[in-house]
């Protein structure tokens, strides 16, 4: 097994804490919501024994990175150019983005502003979906506001949860009573175990504005999100005592400010994105999404569209039974399609 190091990079005024494994040609991970470079974890020792460079970053917000009170700097550009300045810091010239969730925005966003830099792009979880960051039913590809639509998908009386966690001090307030619980139900509710404990296995097949607005993704106002989350006592397979009490810890001491920022910033970073709407992804991409996912679930349309707007995609992969955490949920069938998508490389 290779050596793993953590370090420090300066990129421009912000600090970001990478983990890094391996030699070679660069490939840069991005995580989600709420992650941090350790749900890459299965993935950075099998690409640095294929021969890469993997680096798995905490997010700005996140972590031992900077962390910043307005949500101005949690806009979709500012985070890309922290993708970019990763690259440069690391004295690469270019690299391959992975990212899962919100990471998954980000690297397709980074890819598509700069191709001269990402010579390919993974994403897990959610699809391609232009401005609009993340699809939606109604809108692949940011077609319609993200204010308009939430509002719509929500239905009367309750809010979207991008919305929700926008407001901050609600689910701050949530969050803060009760850390190690609301992380061990949020990753437990979005699992494939989950799912199909619920009866959802056939999720794709279903009308998804009827799971959102009935599931943790719509909340009543004055409600909370956790009373439609109850984790059972045991934990799924793949998510073990430590790795629960990794993601507390580490959400204990950076706070939930910045994760929920990102949210709060959705609508501006639509309208910052509007000048490049329509134009195409170039650098080669994938997909990796799975059958018991609510974002792969809202991105069918997206995915089947992707053609239109990224001429070099190699293909979706939708993983049977997989639910939210792709990466965690199905290691070894991630680490096989990533590094095929890695060797195909031209």
């Amino acid at each position: 097994m290779q050596q793993r190091s953590s370090q420090f990079l300066t990129v421009g005024s912000t600090r970001i804490h990478a983990v890094c494994e391996g030699e070679g040609p660069l490939v840069i991970l991005v995580h989600g919501f709420p992650e941090s470079w350790y749900s890459w974890r299965h993935q950075l020792s099998a690409l640095a024994e294929a021969g890469y460079r993997a680096v798995a970053i905490d997010l700005r917000g996140y972590g031992r990175s900077s962390k910043f009170l307005d949500s101005e700097y949690y806009l979709i550009k500012s985070v890309v150019e922290d993708i970019v300045g990763v690259v440069r810091a690391l004295g690469a010239s270019s690299a391959v983005v992975v990212g899962h969730d919100w990471g998954a925005m980000i690297a397709w966003t980074a890819a598509w502003l700069h191709p001269e830099i990402f010579r390919g792009v993974v994403g897990l979880a959610i699809p391609f979906s232009g401005r609009g960051l993340i699809a939606l039913p109604g809108s692949p590809f940011g077609e319609r506001s993200p204010e308009d639509i939430h509002k719509e998908l929500a239905g009367p009386d309750q809010q979207f949860y991008q919305d929700y966690f926008g407001s901050l001090a609600p689910a701050i307030r949530e969050f803060e009573e009760d850390s190690g619980g609301w992380i061990r139900d949020v990753l437990w509710a979005f699992s494939g175990e989950s799912m199909k404990a619920a009866g959802l296995s056939g999720l794709l097949d279903l009308p998804q504005v009827d799971i959102i607005r009935a599931s943790a993704l719509s909340i009543p106002f004055g409600a909370r999100m956790r009373d439609k989350m109850h984790a059972p006592a045991d934990l799924p397979v793949w998510l073990r005592t430590d790795d629960l009490e990794f993601y507390t810890q580490e959400f204990e001491r950076s706070g939930m400010i910045g994760p929920f920022s990102y949210y709060r910033s959705i609508q501006k970073s639509w309208e910052q994105l509007a000048s490049h709407d329509g134009t195409q992804l170039r650098p080669p991409a994938m997909f990796i999404g799975g059958e018991c996912d609510v974002t792969t679930g809202w991105g069918l349309e997206a995915i089947d569209r992707v053609g239109e707007f990224v001429p070099n995609y190699v293909g979706s992969h939708i993983l049977s039974g997989c639910g939210h955490w792709i990466q965690q949920e199905r290691p070894e069938e991630v680490n096989e399609l990533v590094l095929r998508f890695m060797r195909e490389l031209v």
